[in-house]
């Protein structure tokens, strides 16, 4: 049997042979603990990176909230203002002139385009004279008799109420008949 040889001239032991595969693959590992260990450290500055912008995003999201509640009404009253117009005009004529006729008329005209701006954002009038009590809707402030008019049934209005879309704004103060005595 022939034992191989190394260039010195011994034998070359069978330990070392694995202690150098061996330390080879602890340099490999190490290389890649520290490739792994970079990856990580990436990774948790990404994480933490996004999450400072997602917080500033909710604080600029919570900014932009409050302005817009802030100046919501900004468009009704952009549109109110040629009411405000109408009625210091019809003001002033009423002052200058002693003919009630052409005021009543502009004041007529300035509330119809009032009534029309508010409807455009949302406001409906509640029906009232005429029309079945409804509690949800209406105020009864006084129940009277009526030969005419079935009971449960308004007569009266002495205050408009109003819907804002589809909730009540105002009830609408009105007298009920009771029926015939």
């Amino acid at each position: 049997m022939t034992d191989f040889v190394d260039k010195e001239g011994e034998q070359p032991a069978a330990g070392s042979e694995a202690a150098a595969e061996g330390a080879e693959q602890q340099a490999n590992l190490a290389v890649d603990l520290e490739k792994a260990r970079e990856e990580a450290k990436d990774l948790q500055d990404r994480l933490l990176r996004l999450a400072a912008e997602f917080e500033n995003f909710k604080k600029r999201m919570q900014r932009e909230r409050e302005t817009a509640m802030k100046y919501a009404e900004e468009g009704l009253l952009r549109e109110l203002l040629p009411t405000i117009d109408n009625l210091e005009r019809a003001i002033e004529q009423g002052r200058n002139a002693g003919e009630v006729a052409g005021l009543l008329e502009g004041v007529e005209m300035t509330i119809t385009g009032l009534r029309n701006t508010l409807e455009k954002f949302g406001l409906k009038p509640v029906d009232g004279v005429g029309q079945p009590f409804d509690p949800n809707l209406h105020e009864a402030l006084v129940m009277e008799a009526s030969q005419t008019v079935p009971p449960n049934t308004i007569l009266q209005e002495y205050q408009k109420g109003y819907m804002f879309k589809d909730r009540l704004l105002r009830a609408a103060k009105v007298v009920v008949s009771k029926g015939s005595e």
